[in-house]
């Protein structure tokens, strides 16, 4: 549909000129002889451009201009006059403005600005649907979980994203501590603002620094202009620094100094710039083994970790696996433009069962081969790859043995404390039912539970029979 365009003039030759030049460009033309007509004609429907003259009758321009800037809209506004006046066309610019011709105008130049601002309109509106779109996507209520698990966290969540706290996420691989720190920021008070990540251990130390830093013209080969770093472009936003354990022990250091001073010195250059970046730190290994083995500095630690939140595997949280599987059922039927299948009792079972090392990003990969390759409408256990057919009528020992041995004791306590898990989970808390799950007596489940740090909040939700 053609872009509609609001012309306000008092002189009916101007407003013809202009209706007529518009019309012909392929423009729907709505025109207005007074200042009032045109505060009017503006309320009534949308437009994509507003060209008015600075001198009116009833009022000035510069009145109706306010106006449209006070709804906030992003509407370009063209100002014309024929009294040119370098005052009021700075007022103008000032108000925003997107130009301000004086009258008598050259139609090429009159026909080239009033393109450049539909086009700048047509961007801006659309930075503003991607930007809904992204805060749609990212809102707590599209990240899937119902178990107590992923309650808590989202409650946590919830609350932290009003703060500018530096949070650390720790999970496995697949589990979703992107899409959480992508929801803490949508959530919070800098969601305007740019949302920016980084793999830590995607590149080279040297590359990495000048990635989060900035390098000034001739630092290194290559370095053929300034560049600004993350920091400085997560300005007043967030930066994602993920697998964050994977930062070498010099480049730590620089880090440490960085959230420290809040100001960061460009690779090659001699001054600091201060920076106002929220930050969220994510990974998939034990830090405080890192710190233990000297792998991972003790004092970045404590400065990243003011509010912990640990992401749990999929295996974990089971009850959410009929809710993922009909959640990329349906977006995969919707990409493939194919009606979403049922799921068939038995290939849900044998995903509900199977461990997913690669957690929910395992699962999805999971789903949409099958949607690729299914012939019927039902998804069936024939659909499902035969690694998780293996797995399907039972568990399996949660490793390999490795070839050096390992701590059998450690070993099974990690399992136990794993299944109770699930089993609270499973049963709402209830430490009684859990136990019965588990084929336990009510008190060695609570000797164990103890024994294996599980949550206060678990322990005090024990019913009694």
């Amino acid at each position: 549909m053609s872009t509609r365009v609001l012309v306000v003039d008092d002189e009916p030759s101007m407003l013809e000129f202009l209706d007529v030049l518009l019309t012909e460009e392929g423009y729907r033309v709505t025109t207005a002889r007074s200042l009032a007509e045109g505060r009017a004609r503006w309320s009534e429907r949308e437009f994509g451009l507003v060209i008015c003259d600075l001198m009116m009758p009833d009022g000035s321009g510069l009145e109706l201009l306010e106006a449209i800037r006070g709804e906030k809209s992003n509407v370009s506004v063209i100002m014309m006059t024929a009294y040119t006046s370098t005052r009021s066309a700075i007022e103008a610019m000032k108000l925003g403005a997107y130009d301000y011709l004086s009258k008598p105008f050259d139609v090429d130049e009159i026909k080239l600005t009033i393109r450049k601002a539909i086009e700048k309109t047509e961007l801006a509106d659309e930075n503003v649907y991607l930007r809904r779109e992204l805060e749609g996507k990212y809102k707590f209520s599209n990240i899937i979980g119902r178990g107590r698990r992923m309650q808590e966290i989202f409650a946590l969540v919830e609350r932290v994203a009003r703060t500018s706290s530096t949070i650390l996420l720790e999970g496995e691989s697949g589990t979703g501590k992107e899409l959480i720190a992508r929801a803490i920021h949508y959530a919070g008070p800098r969601s305007k603002q740019r949302f920016l990540s980084v793999n830590c251990g995607a590149m080279p130390e040297n590359l990495l620094e000048s990635e989060l830093f900035g390098h000034k013209r001739g630092a290194f080969t290559g370095a053929v202009t300034d560049k600004k770093g993350l920091f400085q472009a997560a300005h007043q936003g967030t930066l994602l620094l993920d697998e964050i354990g994977e930062m070498t022990p010099p480049m730590q250091v620089k880090l440490l100094r960085a959230l420290q001073e809040k100001r960061v010195r460009r690779v090659g250059g001699n001054t600091e710039e201060p920076v106002d970046a929220r930050i969220v730190a994510a990974t998939n290994q034990d830090l405080r083994e890192l710190i233990r083995t000297g792998a991972f500095r003790e004092d970045l630690y404590y400065r990243i970790n003011v509010i912990p939140i640990r992401v749990p595997p999929l295996r974990e949280r089971r009850e959410d696996i009929p809710l993922l599987v009909d959640f990329f059922i349906q977006k995969y039927s919707k990409e493939l433009q194919i009606e979403p299948p049922r799921i068939a009792v038995e290939a849900l079972k044998l995903l509900e069962n199977y461990r997913w090392p690669g957690n929910v990003r395992e699962l999805e990969n999971v789903i949409e081969r099958a949607l690729a390759l299914i012939t019927g409408d039902t998804l069936t256990g024939d659909d499902i790859p035969t690694h998780l057919l293996h797995q399907g009528a039972g568990l399996r020992p949660a490793v390999d043995l490795p070839q050096e041995g390992l701590d059998l004791e450690a070993h099974l306590d990690d399992v136990r404390r794993e299944l109770m898990m699930q089993a609270l989970d499973r049963c709402d808390g209830v430490q009684t039912r859990a136990a019965e799950l588990l084929s336990m007596s009510f008190r060695s489940f609570r000797y164990y539970a103890k024994k294996a740090g599980l949550t206060k909040d678990a322990l005090e939700q024990a019913v009694e029979s």
